[in-house]
């Protein structure tokens, strides 16, 4: 029975294929065992979250029935969502509907069960929001009027990065824009209610790409690099003040990483969320003169310290692919140049934890010292992205003893 279903075979690395391939049959059938209109909390549940709900759960459906393409590729009926279209979807792939709207109940019911735990414990979780949905997404589809797409629904223009020194056509992301003056006319209501429906999931949110709330770099669509894009203005604090409005004081941390402008550092310092301090964007040859801002001497208390996220080497790997005049500036300034490169890892996380930053975060990698196989993501590729997963195992008495030691010894 243990074989009957095969999610994968190694406890630290997910196959995502394996569950993609397996996964529904076992869970629509799951469905359809779970009796699940006369559950009463189902009812609350799809009741109170049909402003997103319904659409998403008939978005998923439709997708399967055409076998997963962009509903860019849809009969134009249901692509512009006609009334007639709508209905006849809704009626025919009902069963499937309330499939998807089943799973999203499970998922909720697991998730505050986990959180509610973990509050319990005395942990807070920390959520992570993308500044763009995606092109093929519920949300583009259902609600095209929010984004900068022609009278067929096609983007006029796309989200990405201008050029610098990491790359010299820059990075073309693809995600629709906003129509941040429609926004401001509705008083940003699909913002307040996302950001809601977020404060309700986690304790904590990391609003990624933040300096796109300042000047959103706009590519025109259909291009093949981001080289002939331009900058745009974003909402500004205005978003944030409506949000304070609507929503009281939460616990934000402002992804202000990349390119930052005078600026984007207003907009994070009027806010009053914390910006984000990461420890190997120090020592970048590549940076475009922002490095200094990112040596531990220079962070003020109301940031977040990392040695690196998710969107970085590990610090064995970085140490590995970094120049030879880059590690020896980072000995200076450690004033180490003794301890062998293979342990060096642990003079980085002792660096973030004694900064002046008021939360530091050191992934599990780097404590464990793992090299760049067991890296988290890689921006702009696919295949290969948050695979890595921790075992039981690996939380060592020893690793809990180095982690407990560290924290106690800089007050953290």
């Amino acid at each position: 029975m243990e074989d009957a279903i095969d999610f994968g075979k190694q406890a630290d690395w997910v196959d995502y294929e394996k569950l993609y391939k397996n996964r529904y049959g076992l869970l629509y059938k799951a469905y359809q065992r779970s009796w699940i209109t006369e559950n009463h909390d189902y009812q609350h549940f799809v009741r109170k979250n049909k402003w997103w709900l319904s659409d998403y759960a008939l978005f998923m459906a439709i997708k399967e029935q055409y076998d997963n393409v962009s509903w860019e590729q849809w009969p134009e009926d249901i692509r512009l969502r006609e009334s007639s279209a709508m209905e006849e979807y809704y009626k025919e792939l009902y069963p499937y509907v309330e499939f998807h709207q089943y799973l999203q109940f499970k998922f909720h019911e697991q998730w505050s069960a986990l959180k509610d735990y973990a509050n319990q414990k005395g942990i807070r979780l920390i959520g992570d929001i993308p500044i763009y949905v995606a092109m093929d997404s519920a949300d583009t589809w259902a609600h095209p009027e929010l984004f900068q797409l022609d009278e067929k629904n096609v983007p006029l223009a796309v989200a990405g990065c201008p050029p610098d020194g990491f790359s010299a056509t820059g990075q073309l992301w693809g995600n629709p824009l906003y129509r941040w003056d429609y926004h401001r006319d509705t008083n940003y209501k699909w913002w307040i209610s996302r950001l809601t429906y977020c404060f309700q999931m986690y304790d904590i949110l990391r609003i990624d790409h933040f300096r796109g709330f300042d000047e959103y770099f706009s590519i025109p669509y259909g291009e093949s690099s981001a080289v002939n894009g331009h900058w745009e203005k974003g909402p500004g604090l205005e978003l944030f003040q409506c949000m304070e409005q609507h929503l009281g004081h939460h616990d934000v941390i402002a992804e202000d990483l990349g390119y930052v402008t005078d600026s984007v550092r207003w907009l994070v310092h009027e806010t009053g969320f914390p910006g984000m301090k990461v420890l190997e964007f120090a020592f970048d040859s590549r940076d475009s003169g922002s490095a200094s801002d990112y040596l531990p001497h220079n962070y003020v208390e109301n940031s977040v310290a990392y040695t690196g996220t998710h969107d970085n080497e590990t610090i064995v790997g970085w140490l590995d692919s970094i120049k030879e005049e880059e590690l020896e500036a980072a000995r200076d300034y450690m004033c180490d140049h003794h301890t062998p490169k293979e342990l060096l890892y642990k003079s980085f996380i002792s660096m973030a934890m004694r900064s002046n930053s008021r939360t530091c975060i050191i992934p599990l990698q780097d404590y464990m010292g793992l090299d760049n196989s067991c890296r988290m993501n890689q921006p702009s590729t696919v295949g290969k992205n948050w695979r890595w997963r921790l075992t039981e195992a690996d939380l060592s008495k020893e690793l809990k003893d180095e982690i407990f030691s560290i924290t106690r010894r800089y007050g953290r």
